[in-house]
């Protein structure tokens, strides 16, 4: 694994511990003119700083020296999506942390709007620019950031010039499949997001974790289990049918996003069957508005969305360059209540 950067306080707990707002330790920390802190306010505030050892990030203000203390941020349609959001927290908060701004531009996936918000940031003299995507992909940047730094984040750069941050895929679907593998199930399925030739990085990554969970158990690969979806309910629900009313059907499916796991739910249901008594199901990216409301609640794996928005912001303000490119960030397994032993103990 590639090593991490040592840890150092974060503004956001120098906040905390001095007990004022985000904003009032960049002011003081920052030495910002004409600020209206308190001589009280500002000596606790750099109490707390000297106490927890912050320090500035040096290479952050040698980037801000004429760059008027700006980040930029462009996504297709990462900064109105519900759950994809969290990506814009994390990259603010980070920013925040050197007493930056982020500014967020909304492309809603537009090449015209792109070009244009491109354009615009850039004549702000933003320090660096964040390149966002929804889904993990494959894409070429823009080659009007052609000399900007430029971090591309839940996606990869296919010229390989940009750095990168995504989520682990790979490992995610490893996880996942080994949550039913510990729970004493053997005839484990998987319905995907997309078919393998479709080349998605999360379709690719989530299959090939989950061959490769199989495989560290000892247990043969089974096309028949494998089936291709379109990540919505109704292929989940579809899909569900057919692979119960195989031969020997599975008594526990990885669903490769948490929509798929939905259907499968309403499909089980459908048949009489109960989760996780009679089929264990686990999704993926822990999709806030349905994961947790499902019945029983949904283990799944989490897209780690903050931390991609605060690691994309790090890089570019001169944190640890990681060996790995693109950098990939592990999605925790949040366990719920869809996973239970089979019924008469380990299935065959």
């Amino acid at each position: 694994m590639s090593p991490r950067p040592v840890r150092t306080a974060t503004m956001n707990e120098v906040a905390a511990a001095a007990g004022v707002s985000q904003a009032t330790v960049s002011l003081v920390l920052n030495k910002a003119g004409g600020s209206r802190v308190g001589e009280a306010t500002r000596r606790r505030v750099l109490e707390a700083a000297s106490e927890l050892g912050y320090r500035p990030n040096a290479a952050a203000k040698t980037l801000r020296v004429g760059a008027a203390g700006l980040i930029g941020f462009v996504g297709d349609v990462v900064a109105s999506s519900p759950f994809a959001g969290r990506i814009v927290e994390g990259a603010q908060a980070r920013a925040w942390d050197d007493g930056m701004l982020l500014l967020t531009v909304n492309t809603g996936g537009d090449s015209r709007i792109e070009s244009a918000a491109i354009e615009s940031l850039l004549s702000q003299r933003v320090a660096g620019i964040v390149y966002a995507s929804m889904y993990h992909r494959r894409l070429e940047i823009p080659e009007s950031l052609e000399g900007t730094p430029t971090v591309v984040l839940n996606s990869e750069d296919v010229t390989g010039r940009a750095r990168a941050v995504v989520p682990d895929e790979f490992e995610g679907g490893r996880a996942a499949t080994q949550a039913v593998l510990d729970a004493g199930h053997r005839r484990i399925a998987m319905i995907n997001i997309e078919t393998l030739a479709s080349e998605l990085p999360a379709a690719v990554g989530r299959h090939d974790g989950y061959r490769a969970a199989l495989q560290d158990a000892g247990l043969p690969y089974d096309a028949r289990l494998v089936r291709d979806g379109d990540g919505n309910p109704q292929a989940g629900y579809d899909q569900t049918l057919a692979l119960m009313s195989s031969a020997a059907p599975p008594t526990a499916i990885f669903c490769a996003n948490d929509r798929t796991a939905w259907g499968a739910y309403q499909a089980l249901d459908s048949l009489g069957l109960e989760v996780p008594r009679d089929v264990s199901i686990v999704g993926f990216d822990n999709q806030e508005t349905l994961a947790p409301f499902l019945r029983p609640g949904l283990t799944t794996l989490e897209l780690p969305f903050v931390e991609m928005g605060r690691r994309a912001v790090d890089l570019l303000l001169g944190g640890h360059v990681a060996e790995d490119t693109p950098e990939r960030i592990i999605c925790p397994l949040i366990e719920r209540g869809s996973i239970a032993a089979p019924r008469g103990g380990r299935d065959g």
